[in-house]
């Protein structure tokens, strides 16, 4: 008898899958029922072999054409990784996705801060020995050239070598460019080696191949490491984008291809399966370990089994004998009766809608389980192969990820196309749910199948994590945000666009011009801003999701004819600060340390590619670490809106922010500063005793008073009606409370350290040792000085001595708003997280100005990012195009994989020319008389 398992936590968990590029995607997918099954796309296989109601048997006939498939949602970005873009067409896809969805795991598990040593972080993934598209090409670029041009060669013997070279050259370019070095990215097991690779896991690493069932032996594999000790963090999955028209020929010739070409897992008239593909990956973690580190945990396996079917009736006829062996192994191993009253809450079965699958399962499930109870309430059995097809490996991990969620979200989730069950479905105690709907057990347990083909069988339960109560359900994730943008010449003209019912008003297209007007509607996109922007004077108005209330505000605002800036997402100028047309300069402008630090970028990072630089840190006691936070968030929100084309005449800092500017600015290399904060240690700076507070009066008034403090220093002149002071813990207190008494807004602020006054001084050797080393480069655009309120100057020593003076002086935050206003800068964003906007709307009050933030608490990152685009639009400002002093980080555009295993038809033109070549030899041999005529 298989022991008790230890339980173990599923912590993180992403999935590439048809229909679903992320894991947000596959909820609201499998929530709403949504069938992702569609037509073979374009280039996959030939339609060629196409053969409706054919009844199969030939290789090259295929009488079904339905299946998963991702094209369009498989994306990789290489370089993120360090893989050379020129490698990449050279390489099975399934490799490049199972590495990025394996990097999307560990960021929903928390992100790489929060792995365990490596050397204790292993990788187990189910993928199959398929014929996948890398190898299809080699094969075609080595033995399919050599047998075309043989084989030509035999048919026309006047053909000259050269000639055949032409042909052969030919039909391999269609092939791509050829690229030895990317031969390795051939191996098959390399698609778990390379997740360890890139990611640098040093645990074991490497694939299994037991058919269907191979993900969810591959989590077994995996739960075995973790009870064994050997790891503390396993990557476990399944990968499978082969949709070859070979494999399409294997089971069409094997009859269990679907010929009603629909997916219908226990329907009494299902008839075969639909081929899928996708990608998997969850994390695990010993489930004592997970509660210690304080992770979200969606599921607890609590216990796994595998078992073959021996010597069964035959390869193709499955056992339930083995399956039932399988299913009972796991429930022992969880401790658990698997026939108890509510032991079962949800079972995702293998659920193949081919007859004898089903068959054999219902007959497993009806052994195991038995029959419900009368009066008792039926378990729910779900299949998501009717939605996304059959993913071959990957398709236990789609199901374990599916019952994952619905345990954590509470929620249980429908199969489709189940309007007549199978009569053996009324033997067993469960039932397709047609909705999703509420699970409202107590205790939500739920179990997963996968049965290979051939007789291996693995079955896991799960159960929500103990003391977990019912999470939330995840929202639905919505489309993207569309935009409605709006420019005319004159407010009037604008008022006349809007001057129709709201359906009209959104549906006017790109090409829409009224009364030299134009208007322009769609979703946000990687490419930001309309396209065709006019760059002349006039009323512009961004509206982002044009609601009915939005609309009616906007006409609101524009009948006054004066700005609106970004109220409930609305912006209306009637004429624009910016570009060509308003002529203001932009400024980014990056924050300092703030008591609420809650930075939202770790979708930007992830959709943009970007590498979040060091550490995080939240911790707002900590002034040095969180302000290495800060510097992080800072990072990440630069480089973004850089790749997205915008970027800044000038940069400045408000305190450590300082730092982020000098980076932004080009002052440091990025690499450089990235060493040297690694290798800093924060408590260096810590100075023991003191504390900041935040008072509500100019610096002024706050100078006069601290005359009689001798402790304290004035840090910070923040803005008109704000100013900060420091020093030991008690004077301040005592000071917060003279001032309140005179009905001044104070409050002591949680940081403790002395940065900003002289009191630092003794503590600063290890920084400014760093600062001296380091390598000062020209500016490539003006950092400007929260110290001198003027941009830094050119002469490195000069700019290592204003450095420390910055630690050292107060932060002249307002001084530094109003130079920069008179500098000619109309537009202020802050990147990063906190209130700096609120500072310098007080410092400019009613000068004609905008402030945009792109990080806000209350919304995601990206969709923060595109108000930023909206505003920055409605002022004039036009994205500037890519050049080398943009983002810096090592990543390029994300590539989309070409997953066609097909070769691609020859240039018409390069066709025409070999045709004019041949044709002449042709002829001659046609006419020639038999060579032994003579």
């Amino acid at each position: 008898m298989r022991e008790r398992q230890i339980p173990v936590a599923i912590v993180g968990m992403a999935v590439l899958l048809p229909g679903a590029k992320d894991l947000d995607a596959y909820w609201r997918n499998l929530v709403d029922g949504v069938d992702a099954v569609r037509e073979v796309p374009e280039g996959r296989w030939d339609p060629v072999y196409y053969r409706p109601g054919d009844p199969g048997g030939a290789a090259d006939r295929i009488y079904c054409r339905r299946g998963g498939f991702v094209d369009g949602l498989a994306e990789v970005d290489a370089a993120r990784f360090g893989i050379m873009p020129s490698s990449v067409a050279g390489t099975e896809p399934d490799q490049l996705i199972a590495l990025s969805v394996a990097a999307r795991a560990i960021a929903d598990a928390g992100g790489e801060e929060r792995l365990p040593e490596r050397g204790r972080v292993g990788v187990v993934l189910g993928r199959g020995g398929y014929l996948n598209p890398g190898l299809v090409r080699l094969d075609q670029r080595v033995r399919t050239a050599h047998q075309l041009t043989r084989t030509l060669g035999e048919l026309m013997p006047h053909l000259a070598p050269d000639q055949l070279d032409r042909v052969r050259a030919a039909f391999t370019e269609t092939l791509g460019p050829e690229h030895p070095e990317s031969a390795i990215g051939l191996v098959p097991n390399l698609a778990a080696s390379r997740i360890a690779n890139r990611l640098d896991l040093r645990g074991p690493a490497y694939t299994v191949d037991a058919a269907c069932a191979s993900s969810l032996i591959a989590v077994d594999q995996a739960v075995g490491e973790l009870a064994a000790g050997r790891c503390d963090m396993m990557l476990a999955g399944g990968v499978h984008h082969c949709h070859d028209i070979t494999l399409w020929s294997v089971f069409a010739q094997l009859r269990a291809l679907s010929p009603s070409q629909r997916s219908r897992p226990f329907h009494a008239a299902a008839d075969g399966i639909l081929i899928g593909e996708g990608t998997g990956v969850v994390v695990l973690k010993r489930l004592a370990d997970a509660e210690r580190d304080g992770d979200r945990v969606y599921a607890v396996i609590r216990g796994t089994g595998v078992a073959g079917d021996g010597r069964a009736a035959g390869l193709m006829n499955p056992d339930p004998g083995g399956q039932t062996r399988a299913v009972r192994q796991a429930w022992r191993a969880a401790g658990l009766d698997p026939r108890a009253p509510g032991s079962l809450g949800l079972l995702e079965a293998h659920g193949t809608g081919t007859p004898a699958g089903d068959a054999a399962e219902l007959a497993t499930l009806a052994e195991v389980f038995g029959q419900g109870a009368d009066g008792a309430a039926a378990a729910v059995i779900g299949s998501v192969k009717s939605m996304i097809g059959h993913c071959m490996p990957a398709a236990g991990v789609a199901g374990l990820v599916k019952a994952a969620l619905a345990v954590h979200h509470a929620t249980l989730l429908p199969t489709l196309h189940c309007d007549e069950p199978h009569p053996a479905l009324a033997r067993t105690r469960f039932r397709p749910a047609a909705v999703a709907r509420p699970w409202e057990e107590p205790l939500r347990r739920a179990a997963v199948n996968a049965f290979g083909f051939g007789g291996i069988n693995a079955h896991v339960v799960l159960e929500q994590a103990p003391g977990a109560v019912a999470a939330p359900r995840r929202a639905a994730v919505r489309e993207p945000e569309r935009v409605l943008r709006l420019s005319a010449d004159t407010a009037e003209g604008l008022a006349r666009l809007l001057d129709a019912d709201d359906t009209t008003v959104r549906e006017r297209g790109d090409a829409s011009y009224v009364q030299g007007a134009s208007a322009s509607y769609g979703p946000s996109a990687s490419v930001p801003y309309a396209q065709g922007t006019p760059e002349t004077p006039g009323a512009r108005l961004g509206i982002v999701d044009p609601t009915a209330k939005r609309l009616a505000l906007a006409r609101r605002a524009v009948a006054k004819g004066r700005p609106w800036r970004g109220h409930s997402d609305v912006w209306f100028v009637p004429r624009p600060l910016l570009g060509k047309a308003g002529g203001g300069k932009v400024a980014f402008i990056f924050p300092g340390l703030e008591a609420e630090f809650a930075p939202r970028v770790d979708e930007v990072a992830e959709h943009y590619g970007l590498r979040l630089p060091g550490r995080a840190y939240t911790e707002a006691t900590d002034v040095a670490r969180h302000g290495l936070g800060v510097l992080r968030v800072g990072r990440v929100l630069d480089e973004a809106l850089r790749g997205l084309g915008v970027r800044p005449d000038g940069v400045a800092g408000h305190s450590v922010g300082e730092w982020t500017a000098m980076i932004a600015g080009g002052m440091f290399a990025a690499g450089k500063a990235d060493d040297f904060f690694a290798s800093f240690d924060p408590d260096s700076l810590r100075v023991p005793g003191l504390t900041f507070a935040a008072i509500g009066a100019p610096a002024a008034r706050v100078g006069e008073a601290l005359t009689d403090w001798p402790d304290l220093v004035l840090s910070h002149d923040n803005a008109p009606s704000q100013s900060m002071v420091c020093g030991p813990e008690q004077p301040v207190e005592e000071f917060a409370a003279k001032l309140r008494a005179e009905r001044v807004i104070c409050q002591v602020l949680p940081f403790r350290s002395g940065f900003h006054t002289p009191m630092l001084a003794p503590y600063l050797g290890p920084m400014k040792r760093g600062v001296d080393a380091a390598e000062i480069l020209p500016q490539r655009v003006p950092v400007w000085s929260g110290t001198t309120a003027a941009p830094f100057p050119a002469d490195p020593d000069e700019a290592r001595a204003l450095f420390v003076r910055h630690l050292l002086e107060p932060v002249r935050f307002r001084p530094l708003i109003d130079a920069m206003y008179a500098a000619g800068f109309r537009a202020f964003i802050q990147v990063g997280t906190g209130r700096l906007t609120s500072l310098i709307n007080d410092t400019l009050k009613d000068r004609d100005h905008l402030t945009l933030s792109a990080n806000s608490p209350q919304r995601g990152g990206l969709a923060q990012l595109l108000r930023v685009e909206t505003g920055l639009w409605a002022e004039g400002y036009a994205p500037a195009p890519a050049r080398p002093d943009g983002p810096r980080s090592s990543s390029a555009a994300p590539i989309p994989l070409d997953l066609t295993a097909a070769l691609v038809p020859l240039d018409p033109h390069r066709l025409d020319e070999l045709r004019a070549e041949l044709r002449p030899i042709r002829n001659r041999r046609l006419n020639s008389p038999p060579p032994h005529a003579c």
